[in-house]
């Protein structure tokens, strides 16, 4: 009778256990693990929190990034379910890292702008400005999209730079400039758009033809592709095209 006991009780703790979602993955099922580009921050805070209302139970995690920084960690194994890029060429190395066809779709585009503290100790006017001697540029470093961007851009202008920091987040750029840290710095419109009044903005002649194109995908790494499916539909539609385009961003 105890053995029998025994194996009742035991049942009974598995079954309490199971009942709570551990151990047969109950939760993470429902938890989404996105990976997007660092100027996506206000707009894909705002999509997640639109995509969880409309799905019961559903958590979205964002972590977001230098695309670059994000991929590598994406082809280390890192658990990301969804993938946003900045640009084309990173997703094309995900793709390759993953060995298979993401079916990645672009759902919208920037452009870069050039900006300078509000008090604009340099008297930046125009673009031709940032190859003055003793202006401190930064700029995004070449192996990050809005860098291979930036350096697109100023040779088409014809501008010579010399940054004096090369940053992995199109964030960080805007972080030196608000700081006070460097006298002016390339950043894309939605990251303006997003500062406000902490940054005054000029913009550069041509820009309009040097567009970043934004790529999204699941990855398909868990039980919850479709979910990251659903995700990347939702990022695709109507209502997040609305948040995308408020917070700056152009139609694919």
């Amino acid at each position: 009778m105890r053995r029998a006991l025994a194996g009742t009780l035991a049942g009974l703790l598995l079954a309490g256990t199971a009942a709570c979602g551990i151990g047969d993955g109950g939760s993470d099922d429902r938890r989404l693990e996105v990976f997007a580009a660092a100027s996506l921050t206000p707009a894909f805070t705002e999509i997640a929190r639109e995509f969880e209302d409309r799905h019961d139970g559903v958590e979205v995690r964002l972590s977001v990034g230098g695309s670059s920084a994000l991929a590598a960690q994406i082809g280390e194994g890192a658990p990301a379910d969804v993938f946003a890029a900045a640009d084309e060429p990173t997703m094309v190395k995900v793709e390759q890292e993953a060995g298979e066809d993401l079916s990645p779709v672009v759902f919208a585009t920037n452009t870069l702008v050039l900006v300078v503290p509000v008090d604009d100790p340099a008297g930046i006017e125009a673009v031709d400005d940032l190859a003055r001697a003793g202006v401190k540029v930064v700029l995004c470093a070449p192996q990050v999209p809005c860098g291979a961007a930036s350096r697109r851009l100023l040779a088409a202008t014809g501008t010579r730079v010399r940054p004096v920091s090369e940053e992995q987040a199109v964030s960080d750029v805007m972080g030196k400039v608000t700081s006070g840290q460097a006298d002016a710095g390339l950043v894309y419109r939605t990251d303006v758009l997003a500062a406000g009044d902490r940054v005054k903005c000029i913009q550069i002649p041509g820009a309009a033809r040097v567009v970043n194109r934004y790529p999204i995908t699941a990855l398909g790494r868990s039980g919850r592709s479709a979910l990251a499916e659903e995700f990347v539909e939702f990022v695709s539609g109507d209502e997040a095209r609305t948040v995308l385009a408020e917070a700056g961003f152009g139609t694919p």
